[in-house]
């Protein structure tokens, strides 16, 4: 069995409307499995987690680029988190049965596809890049929609595919292929950005925090608080319970309490195994005694 699953950010979460449309449209093509939808208002995005074959992925993601370009204008679109298009990224994940250089080929060719068919310049990113600054989705994104088209008319940021300017409402798309990410964020029990942001900063590779560990600091305002968002590329080798840890010791730093933490989408169960060995102190433990672990086996 030939198991993908592919995880597309749409740069809208508060329209339940459209949200919904495009999670129907997507169900309803063969083979191809909606597993969740997950939306934030504040970030004003929406996660599709799909799953299925190369096919039923080839022939999905067209259909979402159909509907989201007919519904969302990234020129009147506003939200907490970074973004360059309507359908803002869009990962390849091999889990079972594919490997990583089919998922790349299935992204080089979905992009090819809706490139063509929608005049939405697409960048490779991650496994699929061979530029090394193109393979940090960070890097893609700097400068965001507003700042697309000046970036753009740089040689150095020509598309893969599509076309030498930014569609005027998409925006662009960044597609790839990666291993599997935790998107995990930690609520503050304050409304202090600063502290969220320096906290961001010490947690993350790119500013000499942990490695596998992507982070900023943003604001919930309709909370009154803010929050540490989190991508986890590896957490084999950086666990989701350091992650949380560090951020605690470092609230602390400041006088701030950690509120809550949330996953966004779905999570390896050995990475929730992990959490539970640490914090629980057990010892000894195997994931065979996990009941349905054992029951599949």
């Amino acid at each position: 069995m030939v198991t993908i699953e592919c995880v597309p950010n749409v740069s809208e979460g508060r329209r339940a409307d459209v949200i919904n449309g495009l999670a129907d449209s997507l169900r309803s093509v063969p083979g191809l499995r909606v597993l969740g939808v997950q939306s934030d208002g504040a970030h004003n995005r929406s996660v599709f987690t799909l799953a299925g074959d190369a096919a039923a992925l080839a022939a999905g993601v067209p259909k979402l680029f159909e509907g989201a370009l007919a519904a969302i204008d990234l020129r009147t679109h506003t939200g907490e988190h970074p973004r360059i298009g309507a359908i803002d990224v869009v990962p390849f994940i091999p889990i079972e049965g594919v490997t990583m250089a089919e998922c790349v080929a299935l992204a080089k060719a979905v992009a090819a596809d809706v490139a063509a068919r929608f005049a939405v310049p697409m960048f490779l990113y991650e496994e699929a890049s061979a530029n090394p600054a193109r393979q940090n989705l960070e890097d893609i994104r700097r400068g965001e929609f507003e700042g697309l088209a000046a970036k753009m008319a740089q040689p150095a940021w020509a598309p893969d595919y599509g076309p030498a300017s930014p569609h005027p409402s998409a925006g662009a798309t960044a597609i790839g292929a990666r291993m599997p990410l935790i998107a995990y964020n930690i609520n503050l029990a304050t409304n202090r950005l600063d502290v969220a942001k320096k906290i961001a900063s010490a947690i993350r590779i790119s500013s000499g925090g942990l490695r596998y560990v992507k982070a900023m600091g943003i604001a919930l305002e309709d909370r009154g608080i803010v929050q540490v968002s989190i991508n986890l590329t590896n957490y084999e080798k950086t666990p989701m319970f350091r992650v949380f840890d560090l951020v605690k010791r470092e609230a602390a730093r400041y006088g701030v309490d950690v509120l809550e933490s949330e996953i966004v989408g779905f999570v390896p169960a050995a990475a929730l195994t992990q959490t539970a060995e640490y914090f629980l102190q057990l010892e000894g433990f195997s994931p065979d005694q996990v009941l349905e672990v054992k029951l599949r086996t």
